[in-house]
């Protein structure tokens, strides 16, 4: 199979080729995120096969994997803790769905592609992240995939402090283990 990604006139060297590139990553994460936050559970095999894609058509699988877990983990981790605050609420009372989880796997190849950008501009990941990260949970909230625990200021402000962090911090945690692909 490996030989298929190395002819340069195979369909695989092609998808392979695309599936670098920064609006390839941004098409297929919006639409790994509309599966996840819409679709949830009832759309969960779809999100998972999304997120298997991915690794089946990317360059460095072992790679990519030790970069998605270690930083999909932190999200992972971070939401678990706002779950347990009380500032996200899922339905049947789970710490994360799965469908969550995925979701930060797929978001931590948008490092090293469709939002590599920032990775040089650290300020920009820090307003970006204060400021539109929040929004997206605010419209998990809207459609029903998240409930705030909190009033919806007290949740935007916690989400924009620690977004304000973290985000920034993911890319130097990523600069660490792969090189940023150039923007497209």
């Amino acid at each position: 199979m490996s030989n298929l990604f190395k002819d340069r006139n195979h369909v695989f060297y092609k998808i392979r080729s695309i599936s670098l590139t920064g609006w390839f990553n941004a098409i297929w994460f919006q639409s790994t995120w509309f599966s996840a936050v819409f679709g949830q559970n009832d759309l969960l095999p779809l999100t998972i096969a999304l997120v298997l894609l991915h690794f089946l058509i990317t360059e460095n699988v072992v790679s990519e994997i030790r970069h998605a877990f270690l930083i999909g983990g932190i999200g992972i981790g971070v939401d678990s803790v706002l779950s347990i605050c009380g500032v996200f609420n899922f339905n049947n009372d789970v710490l994360l769905p799965l469908w969550m989880c995925t979701l930060w796997i797929a978001f931590s190849t948008t490092i090293t592609r469709s939002l590599s950008f920032l990775s040089y501009r650290p300020i920009l990941a820090i307003i970006l992240g204060a400021l539109i990260v929040p929004l997206n949970y605010g419209v998990g909230e809207r459609v029903g995939a998240v409930e705030f625990g909190l009033d919806t200021k007290h949740t935007f402000l916690t989400l924009s402090i620690i977004w304000a962090v973290l985000l920034p911090s993911l890319y130097r945690i990523s600069s660490y283990m792969v090189k940023p692909a150039p923007s497209e």
